[in-house]
């Protein structure tokens, strides 16, 4: 019998992406810097949630918060290095789910 032993590192990363909307948080910065309120009303997530997971990220090195010393204090999020090598797996993933993911339809 063939077994194939997953890889560590694989199964941290897939993890990481798999967790509810880490990959939506992903793919909105991947367009550039964004405040957590645009970030909040454009994925649809609650703020508790959102809050969690861009700490998750920062703390994973895939975003930086930058905090901009105005009044008020603008707060900004944006993708680091390497946070920027996912893009090629989000295009994948969109071309994908074009391809393949069908959007059920509600009953009217």
């Amino acid at each position: 019998m063939n077994t194939h032993i997953i890889c560590p590192k694989f199964e941290k990363a897939m993890n990481l992406i798999g967790q509810r909307w880490t990959g939506l948080v992903i793919y909105q910065l991947l367009s550039g810097p964004q405040r957590f309120c645009t970030l909040e009303s454009s994925i649809g997530i609650s703020g508790r949630v959102l809050s969690e997971r861009l700490k998750d990220l920062e703390n994973q090195g895939i975003i930086i918060r930058n905090v901009y010393p105005e009044t008020p204090v603008r707060i900004e999020y944006s993708l680091t290095e390497k946070g920027v090598a996912l893009k090629p797996l989000m295009d994948e993933i969109q071309k994908w789910s074009q391809d393949w993911v069908e959007i059920n339809k509600t009953a009217e």
